[in-house]
């Protein structure tokens, strides 16, 4: 979701391009079939739209758009007031000014970069000024010294360019590499140049040449940036003080060796095989940060210090329990090695953790600066005050997590953070209560203020241009609803704008009067509207996107139901009821991806296959639960975090307890219970099918972690460290570990270039399934797809295999489990 010039809608008004494609498309859709529901989406679903923005003056409306049905979406354009979309030729799309950028404080100038050059646009004339026009790329366009200039990087440096006079100046002269020696200070070396000057008539003419060109170039130099030496680091986010004495600059140093995992890629245009240069795996060494300072009135750098951070030396609580484990006379019988034989290694304990340093965030008057500090364990956060002249910080705000800082509006990097209109005040989301909510803190006197609160979370929130009120979008009225708000500045009560159940992604118009909102409900894909900003307006659609095939079927929508896990949590998802069940209670539980996901909503899914698969799995009898397990999102702190040093223990606990609910509720057979999801949800699948063989008969893993030592380290190290420093939490979480438990039907999918889950996971457990002497299972391999599938005929075949799957083991007389060794794609 966007509240800048930038977001998304639903349909009022028929496009002469929907009219055209829907008169030619099949009158109707049912029966579902996998391959009809598997067909190129655009070409019978509808190309929905995407990317909408505003023009600068508000008069159009700009959206990525695909109602022919062709391979790519175009850019299309349309007014506020409706009428038919129209397609913009790529030489309009050329004098468009980009969607992004930087707005001065009067909002009456635009910087932004584009094809890698800078360019000013006027809003009031709408006149562009291009900036820069060179071969190498210009980026990070801002304005600088209260507006006066703009500022933007080249070739790792900053420069600043003024729109009155034209002129360019550069403002740093970063280098790689060491300064060139000067003479030595070596006292024999010494020695020896005296005696060589005093000696020579020629050598004494030359050193007097070479200090006249020093002192030449030491006066030129005044002029000039200081030369800084990097080294073996690069530079980033380099920022010019308000008042122009500073320039401060990320420092990034990245490991010395650093091992990428190749991923093979067979099936090529040149007929070779190439390898893919993907990632590194959890465990890693990393990249470390650091905040340097340029002072240009005293010609000096600095490299900003941390030791003063409160908590610095703090580390992880579950270290204690190696500590433990390490003086126990016997270790407890849970405590097992690693695969590799190695246990974790207690750190001392006052050692200082590495952090990364984003900012800093200067105020309007350029008199103070924060900083957003997040340790590299993820475990802290702190927002500081920053004085560049002594180089020193304050503590405004920290937040720990003996799990992981994540949540809306917070995630990996600086969150959504700035400064409110007084220039004291610094506002930022946080999770402190257990839910993402809008906080204040003053750089003076420390205190803070929460401006909202509840079990609920802030999504989004952004400030207005007169600084007097917040937009923000909420899940306040239901975890799987999204509303847009009004807030006073200051806190108080939510004003909800849009009325309609489901999810609104907003973008408010330039003028703030005229809400452009992409919106979708759980039977509905989404479409684009405009509404006043005002609560109860009227919505107005400006794009009808599905054809007539896609609306000839009743497309079920799900209920949104609730039951309680065994450990007492209240756990949301959807559910599908066959209109006639079939004679045998079938029933299949899905498992979204990604972990940190929601999916029990009440808006069109981003798994939408899935969705019209469960559709046809209820129209033959099947009742499907989706559950939006522990880790998802949507909940707050205590459910993202609820996987916390193991992955496969409440998420697919709550999956069982779920397949009680279908049995206890809804009368499903227990016998005959399917489990299936990709990526995390393949991951769960494998737990399900190895730890709890009982609960599901059938399952399906497609794109599946096996073994999370082999996963990236962003994500991974998160939630369950370091491998070698929380070995126990990555042996409990691995289903390769568990593979000799399976009993029940298991098939696996894979593509063989995905680049995320590597297709050597699901080789090392097949090769682990084989050596334990497993039949029940099969391997179905596609050697063109990446992580997320991408061609018609692959999602067919997977799909037919996974209903081949339940249909066998579910359905069938016997429910007997499938039998079959490891075949390719192409068989069955």
């Amino acid at each position: 979701m966007r509240f800048y010039s930038a977001f998304r809608l639903l349909p009022c008004l028929l496009p002469v391009a929907a009219l055209a494609q829907n008169a030619a498309a099949p009158a109707a859709l049912a029966p579902l079939t996998v391959d009809k529901i598997m067909r190129e989406p655009a070409q019978w679903l509808g190309g929905l739209p995407s990317s909408p923005y505003w023009s600068e003056d508000g008069k159009r409306i700009y959206f990525q758009w695909n109602p022919e049905g062709a391979r790519r979406d175009s850019l299309y354009e349309t007014t506020p007031g409706g009428g038919t979309p129209r397609k913009v030729s790529l030489a309009a799309q050329r004098q468009l000014p980009a969607p992004r950028g930087e707005y001065d404080e009067a909002h009456a100038r635009k910087v932004y970069a584009q094809d890698g050059d800078i360019y000013l646009l006027d809003l009031k004339s709408g006149r562009i000024r291009r900036v820069t026009n060179t071969a190498e790329r210009e980026t990070e366009p801002a304005f600088a010294l209260q507006d006066r200039v703009l500022s933007y990087t080249r070739g790792g440096n900053l420069f600043t360019w003024d729109p009155a006079t034209g002129e360019t100046v550069q403002r740093t002269d970063f280098r790689r590499g060491q300064p060139l020696p000067g003479p030595s200070a070596d006292k024999s070396e010494k020695y020896l140049r005296a005696q060589q000057l005093a000696l020579f008539q020629v050598l004494r003419g030359r050193e007097q040449d070479r200090l006249a060109r020093e002192r030449q170039q030491k006066a030129l130099a005044r002029l000039r940036p200081k030369a800084i030496y990097l080294g073996t680091q690069t530079v980033e986010n380099l920022q010019l003080a308000p008042d122009g004495r500073y320039v401060t600059y990320s420092l990034v140093q990245a490991p010395a060796a650093d091992k990428q995992a190749m991923v093979p890629n067979f099936v090529t245009a040149s007929g070779f095989t190439e390898e893919l240069n993907t990632r590194n795996k959890v465990g890693a060494p990393q990249t470390a940060y650091q905040l340097g300072i340029y002072d240009i009135g005293r010609d000096t750098t600095f490299v900003l210090g941390y030791k003063e951070l409160k908590g610095l030396d703090e580390q992880p609580a579950y270290r204690q329990e190696y500590a433990l484990k390490a003086k126990a006379p016997t270790p407890a019988p849970e405590a097992k090695p690693a695969a590799d034989g190695k246990t974790a290694k207690e750190k001392p304990a006052n050692e200082l953790r590495r952090v990364v340093p984003y900012g800093p965030y200067w105020n309007r008057a350029g008199d103070r600066a924060f900083l957003v500090i997040r340790s590299a364990d993820n475990k802290d956060r702190w927002i500081v005050s920053l004085d560049p002249t002594t180089q020193k910080i304050g503590l405004l705000d920290r937040q720990r997590d003996e799990a992981w800082i994540n949540g809306p509006g917070i995630g990996y990097e600086a969150g959504n953070v700035g400064w409110l209109p007084d220039g004291r005040r610094i506002w930022f989301q946080s999770e402190e209560t257990g839910y993402s909510h809008l906080y204040t803190v003053d750089v003076l006197s420390g205190q803070k203020k929460a401006l909202t609160s509840g079990n609920f979370e802030v999504q989004q929130a952004q400030l207005s241009k007169d600084r007097k009120t917040w937009f923000i979008t909420a899940n306040k009225t239901h975890p799987g609803e999204q509303h847009f708000y009004r807030l006073p500045v200051e806190g108080g009560q939510l004003t909800q704008i849009t009325s309609r159940p489901g999810a609104h992604e907003v973008v408010v118009s330039p003028d703030e009067k005229t809400l452009l909102v992409r919106y979708s409900y759980a039977n509905k894909p989404w479409e684009l509207f405009v509404l006043d900003n005002k609560p109860g307006a009227k919505y107005r659609q400006l794009t009808h996107s599905t054809t007539k095939e896609f609306e000839s079927y009743p497309w079920r929508d799900p209920e949104v139901v609730t039951f309680q896990a065994q450990d007492g949590a209240t756990v949301y998802a959807r559910l599908y009821r066959p209109a006639q069940p079939d004679p045998s209670r079938p029933a299949v539980i899905f498992v979204h991806g990604a972990g940190y996901l929601q999916n029990a909503h009440k808006w069109w899914s981003q798994y939408f296959r899935e969705y019209m698969f469960h559709n046809l799995l209820a129209d033959r009898g099947y009742t499907v639960l989706d559950v939006d397990y522990r880790g998802s999102a949507g909940y707050g702190r205590a459910w993202r975090t609820g996987i916390y040093r193991y992955m496969g223990g409440k998420d697919l606990s709550d999956q069982v307890d779920g397949a009680k609910l279908l049995v206890d509720k809804y009368g499903v057979d227990p016998q005959r219970i399917g489990i299936y999801g990709g990526s995390y949800g393949g991951f769960i699948t494998l737990m399900a099918m190895f730890t709890q063989p009982d609960a599901f008969r059938a399952g399906a893993a497609l794109r599946s972690v096996t073994d999370w030592a082999h996963y990236n380290h962003g994500y991974t190290d998160n939630i369950l460290n370091e491998p070698y420093n929380d070995s126990l939490a990555y042996a409990r979480s691995s289903p390769i570990n568990y593979a000799d438990g399976l009993k029940g039907a298991l098939l696996m999918c894979h593509g063989m270039v995905d680049t995320n889950v590597h297709f050597q996971d699901i080789v090392r457990l097949s090769q682990r399934l084989i050596e334990l002497k497993k039949e029940n299972w099969e391997l179905a391999v596609y050697p063109v797809e990446d992580h997320g599938f991408v061609e018609p005929a692959s999602w067919t075949d997977e799909y037919k295999r996974i209903l081949k799957l339940f249909e066998t083991n579910l359905r069938g007389q016997s429910a007997a489990p499938a039998s079959g060794a490891a075949t390719g794609a192409g068989s069955r």
